[in-house]
């Protein structure tokens, strides 16, 4: 398998299908597209044919969009998704919901791992998709989590999804009730989690240093 993603440090996307990628147990080859750059689309074209990351490829087949990956993945590793039916639709509909939602937030709180700046005042709407968040975590915690930390007990694409709003938490510093507060420390400690960030501050200095 080969998975196509951008920099590490702001390509949320390209974190969501590498965090399930790993989850599956795969061997697998990063091929690193640096992004907003005049060559950008050219080299992505390469391997992706909607000319955007990720893009994972598997014996020829090439598969894009975050979301699509996550499902390819799940059919051959179902624990990727809650085992129990209810739970699974759930987490189907909160992974949708993050996937097409929370424009808010997607404009006003780019992923930046670097980045370090506490924010007060959020405009209405992106206060709005952090309450939200708050809430589908809350839920989901108090009504499936009874066998482990994460949204509905034990990791699955549903986390994944969720992942860039846990660096974009920390980076700004948002404040949470005590439920999300405590999962949004349980995902930020996976190890997976400080894998991806340790190379995206390496990937950085790489690129700063060229």
């Amino acid at each position: 398998m080969k998975l196509v993603i951008g920099n590490k440090n702001y390509s949320s996307w390209s974190l969501r299908a590498w965090l399930a990628v790993k989850a599956s147990g795969h061997a697998f080859e990063e091929i690193h597209i640096r992004l907003r750059q005049p060559d950008t689309k050219a080299h992505l074209l390469r391997w992706s044919p909607s000319g955007k990351a990720p893009c994972l490829i598997d014996s020829g087949l090439a598969i894009w969009d975050s979301l699509a990956i996550c499902e390819y993945l799940a059919e051959e590793s179902p624990h990727l998704w809650p085992l129990d039916g209810a739970a699974r639709a759930i987490a189907r509909s909160i992974s949708a919901e993050m996937h097409s939602g929370f424009e808010a937030l997607r404009e006003h709180m780019s992923m930046d791992l670097q980045l370090l700046a506490p924010v007060q005042d959020y405009p209405a709407a992106v206060a709005a998709d952090i309450r939200r968040i708050d809430q589908l975590w809350t839920d989901c915690r108090r009504n499936f989590a009874t066998h482990g930390p994460y949204l509905f007990g034990e990791y699955s694409i549903a986390d994944m999804m969720f992942a860039p709003v846990c660096f974009r938490f920390e980076s700004y510093g948002v404040t949470l009730s005590p439920s999300a507060e405590e999962y949004l420390h349980v995902m930020l400690t996976h190890p997976d989690m400080l894998e991806w960030k340790h190379g995206a501050l390496v990937e950085e200095e790489l690129v700063g240093a060229s």
